[in-house]
Order: C-alpha cells, then structure tokens, then sequence
C-alpha cells in the first residue's frame, strides 16, 4: 500500500511499515492506493504488470507492464518523488493487497481468460483497453454502489 504523506517525515521506519493495518475504506479519492504486481503470460515470455489502485473509488490511478520485474515497477522512485510513503507486510501476506488481488483477478478472468498473448506489445494494449476503456469507466463494483470507479470519484461521496 501507498499513503500521501505530507509531513513528520522524521518518524522511523517500523511505524509505517503495516500504516494502513488493511483498513480498505478512504472517505476522499487519492488518500490512499493500494499497489500491486502481476504476470500476463505471452509467447515472447512473461509480461509483469504494476498498477497503483485507489482505495477510495477502486479506480486504476496508475499502471505500467515490463518483461522484467526490475526495480522500476516497484514504485519505489514514483513513491520518493510524489511524497508517498510506502506499508508494507511481510512477504506472503496477501491479505494486506486483498484490493489489488481482486483487481488482477478481475481482468484475468473477465479480459485475459487464460489467453497467452502472441506477443508482449498485445497484450499491453489488451490491457490498456480493460483499465482505461473499461474498468475505469465503465465497470460497476458492488463494492460502490453499482457504479463505475469513475463515476463514483466523480459523486465525491462514501456511501
């Protein structure tokens, strides 16, 4: 998880390493977002996508694919820059991503359903298509209210 963090940057490390304590629910958009890795199988190789979701509309705010899962998908230069402070549990627990897992099974079984893409350049079209003409805009969550992310960013409110 990332959190905008605005001052007291003195605090140590081990205070903000579980910041969120997986409280999944923000009152206002860009409070709090949630990041995440997963792969996308292609016949040139692996294809590992990064998204940046928030937590408050569930909107994909951010996302980039790489053939390698190197340090630039890891944020940790997009957190520095933009004043973010990063949380993290330990290795293996998913729970703390519960938000981002059900983002990625989303589009792999809505949009991906076990393709193996020819190449690494169709698959990240496929993918911008899913985020950026679909999820986003038009995809309702029971989680919102039956509406789109885009259209609940849009009303401002929490239910």
């Amino acid at each position: 998880m990332v959190t905008k963090f605005s001052s007291g940057r003195t605090r140590q490390v081990y205070e903000f390493m579980r910041l969120h304590r997986r409280q999944f629910e923000v009152g206002k958009p860009n409070k709090a977002w949630i990041t995440d890795i997963t792969y996308i199988r292609t016949w040139e190789g692996w294809l590992y996508l990064a998204v940046v979701l928030d937590l408050f509309s569930r909107k994909i705010v951010g996302w980039a694919v790489a053939p390698t899962i190197g340090r630039g998908l890891v944020w940790q230069r997009f957190c520095r820059t933009n004043g973010l402070i990063p949380s993290m549990s330990r290795r293996g627990n998913c729970w703390d991503n519960a938000v981002a897992e059900s983002f990625f099974s989303s589009l792999k079984k809505e949009h991906i359903k076990k393709k193996t893409y020819k190449n690494r350049s169709i698959a990240r079209d496929a993918i911008a298509e899913y985020i950026e003409s679909f999820y986003n805009p038009t995809r309702r969550h029971s989680h919102l209210g039956g509406v789109s992310p885009a259209a609940f960013e849009a009303a401002g409110s929490r239910r």
